[in-house]
């Protein structure tokens, strides 16, 4: 019998190995595509998915900074621990740590008065960026910082010179942009018999985009030294400092740094850091690391002999794994969007730009990530029990209600369709999604009252009338998926609100008061950031905000004739907007089409919906040229968070999601002469044969031998494996697949 277990054990252990990914995949990575520009993408150390985000933060708050970085600045007030990626509001930064030989001031410092804070100019030429591990020299202290991580726990290791007095600084007040500290300290310290000190943790506290963040970490160092607490007299909120003095260092000593995070406790950061990183063994850890990129990296192999295409590809990739984040503890607490501490017997998950994700990102998880989407419509649920609605944009257990419509609805309805309803039962999910759709705040009394959204009544009523449409259909849909006929029925007809605002004469989708009466002055490329009838849009962008009912949008136009003219129409408008205070999110300009924004991603697929896919082709091949490249400034607009990478994914490959909770992704532009995906069925392979800048448009189709004539392909037939085969071909006088 041993025998017998020993044979199993070993077939088991070849298995795995076969399996394991041999290509390193994460060499493919540049993490500083997107951080000039307006990308603000994340810069540092994390592994997919991962609760810490271990990354510099520099002075700045502005809005480029979102992140903490921006390829033009190199200043570093420390290394903090939470950070977001892609996003147009800044928030966490959370428990930053600072090496330093001395004791600076407290506070952050500034450029022009260098006596304060512990910052640092860094030296961007010797920065190593890799997915998993960063490092950088710091040159008022010339300490080398280096830094890996686990899902909840940064682990630090500095390189000091020889100093007479060598300090690590625990910053607890400075986040960034939105956040302010409201609550700091150093709960409990673990002092030997002399009094030094190698372990502590306490909590910071703050307010900003998320109203009310409460996070609590645990601090070990590879070295004793001596704690010393103080505060910022300057700030009126008094600030907790903690200044942990080594004493000497000779030349080039290392000393380790591990930091765990907790939502709960820090007796729950405790338990993270003794599950997650008992040891002491740093390249162990980055090793790991990198080995868990490797492996989520691998889910899409591809063909491709241009290394700045490759590049680009997973990057993007990469992108779309640093959110959502984990959300509990190792033992499955988490803090509910009540703010109380709950058991959890799922994966909590955080940091939802739903706004943006459910377009894309999250529909890819959907076929990248199966295993994780239950766990996301369980979240998603428990966020709906505790606040009365689903999340519309979520971050540290707080809604921020941040952006139009009811885009968690969306996502939570795509999920259903597709299999992943985490065990509710169908009056679980209709009740949740029909509470969501009913909630009398953020103008959804006013258009359940009127049927639409007055603009003489509410603010950038077009955009969220229209968005809650997008939802309703999702609703429906979902509804139908459950054999809830009535419910899909009302919600059908409820999605047609976008139509009040449709005016026959200029072809635009315009605010309207309550009396009726369009408003006036209109212009169709004006924009007013967060002021007029648009979320950070034009009226040309929301004319095709219906993803839900094309055919009803043809209808208004009278003909698709019509409708494909104006569409023409969107690619050959002015390339600028106008406006004192146009909405800066209105970038990766092709006439008013806006690629860097996100209410317009699924707007050239509408050519293919329409049946004219080589126009879809030819728009597509240029956003690729145009919006995605390997350099800092390869991103369009904000990374949002992984919607921007999640499309390129998607398009790429030959397909994408255009509708809601309607799984079916319609035909493209592939780029890649082949690409194996991993899916729960197993593999799925696509093959695109004679592709050539001649050859750009799909000539035919074959799935799994067969010859296959629909102009979309079924999320079904993706995740059971198989193989697309796409024939390329010069442009037809059809225009047809």
């Amino acid at each position: 019998m041993r025998h017998t277990s020993l044979f199993l054990a070993l077939i088991l252990l070849l298995a795995g190995c076969a399996n394991a990914p041999t290509e390193d995949f994460a060499s493919y990575v540049n993490p500083k595509i997107g951080t000039g520009g307006h990308g603000h993408v994340f810069v540092g150390a994390n592994v997919p998915f991962g609760f810490v985000q271990l990354g510099p933060t520099s002075i700045p708050q502005d809005w480029d900074w979102c992140s903490g970085y921006h390829d033009s600045d190199r200043t570093v007030i420390g290394f903090s621990h939470l950070h977001l990626s892609g996003t147009g509001i800044g928030d966490l930064f959370d428990v930053t740590v600072m090496p330093t030989t001395g004791k600076p001031t407290p506070g952050r410092g500034a450029e022009d008065h260098p006596e304060f804070g512990a910052w640092s100019y860094a030296d961007r030429t010797r920065e190593v960026c890799e997915p998993g591990y960063y490092s950088v020299p710091l040159e008022r202290w010339n300490v080398v910082a280096e830094m890996t991580a686990t899902t909840r726990v940064g682990f630090h290791r500095y390189t000091f010179p020889a100093s007479e007095e060598a300090y690590l600084v625990f910053d607890l007040e400075n986040g960034g942009c939105w956040d302010t500290a409201t609550d700091t300290g150093f709960d409990e310290v673990v002092r030997d018999d002399q009094g030094r000190v190698k372990a502590f943790g306490g909590h910071r506290f703050s307010r900003g985009w998320a109203a009310n963040q409460k996070v609590f970490f645990w601090a070990e160092v590879s070295r004793e030294g001596t704690l010393a607490e103080e505060v910022n007299e300057l700030s009126p909120r008094k600030p907790v400092y903690g200044y942990l003095n080594l004493g000497n260092t000779k030349e080039n000593e290392q000393v380790l740094l591990k930091v765990a995070l907790s939502p709960v406790s820090v007796e729950g950061a405790k338990a993270n850091m003794t599950a997650e990183l008992p040891g002491w063994d740093f390249e162990a850890v980055r090793k790991n690391a990198r080995k868990a990129w490797n492996e989520e990296l691998s889910r899409v192999q591809l063909t491709c002999d241009d290394p700045d295409t490759r590049a680009v590809f997973y990057t993007a990739l990469y992108h779309t794994m640093v959110a959502p984040s984990v959300y509990n503890d190792v033992d499955g607490r988490y803090r509910g969007a009540d703010d109380q501490v709950r058991e959890g017997d799922f994966q909590n998950y955080t940091t939802f730009s739903l706004w943006d994700t459910y377009r894309a990102a999250m529909p890819l998880m959907t076929i990248l990530h199966p295993e994780r989407c239950n766990d996301i419509t369980a979240t998603f649920y428990h966020i709906y029990e505790q606040q009365g609605d689903l999340p519309v944009w979520h971050l540290m257990g707080n809604e921020t209600d941040c952006m139009v419509g009811n885009p968690g609805l969306i996502s939570f309805a795509d999920n259903i369709v597709k299999g992943f309803d985490a065990g509710l039962s169908k009056e679980q999910m209709i009740q949740a999604m029909t509470a969501t759709a009913t909630t009398p705040d953020r103008g959804q009394d006013l258009r359940m009252k009127y049927g639409f959204i007055p603009s003489d009544l509410y603010g950038e009523s077009v955009a969220n009338d229209m968005e809650y449409a997008v939802a309703d259909g999702a609703l429906a849909n979902a509804a139908a998926f459950l054999g809830d006929d009535k419910t899909a029925a009302e919600y059908r007809e409820r999605s047609h609100s976008y139509r009040h605002y449709w005016d026959p004469e200029t072809q635009f989708m315009r605010g309207r008061m309550t009396d009726g009466s369009f408003r006036t002055p209109f212009n169709p490329i004006g924009s007013e950031h967060r002021a007029n009838d648009y979320t950070e849009g034009t009226a040309w962008q929301y004319i095709w905000l219906v993803p839900q009912d094309l055919d009803g949008l043809v209808e208004l136009f009278g003909s698709k004739e019509a409708t494909l003219a104006k569409l023409d129409g969107l690619f050959e408008a002015p390339s600028f907007v106008e406006g004192d205070n146009a909405s800066p999110d209105i970038s990766g300009l092709i006439g008013q089409y806006a690629h860097g924004n996100e209410p317009g991603h699924h707007t050239i697929y509408l050519y293919a919906m329409l049946g004219e896919p080589d126009k879809a082709a030819d728009k597509l091949r240029q956003v690729y040229k145009e919006m995605y490249f390997n350099d800092v400034e390869g991103l369009a607009g904000n990374e949002d968070v992984g919607q921007m990478s999640a499309w390129y994914i998607l398009s790429s490959l030959g397909f994408y999601q255009a509708e809601p909770a309607l799984p079916r992704f319609w035909f493209g532009a592939p780029v890649f002469e082949k690409a194996v995906v991993k899916v729960a069925g197993g593999t799925f392979t696509i093959t695109t044969q004679g592709l050539s800048e001649e050859n750009r448009y799909i000539r035919g189709v074959k799935l799994n031998g067969k010859p296959y004539d629909l102009p979309y392909l079924e999320y079904k037939d993706i995740v059971k494996g198989g193989t697309l085969e796409f024939t390329m071909g010069p442009a037809a006088s059809g225009n047809g697949i």
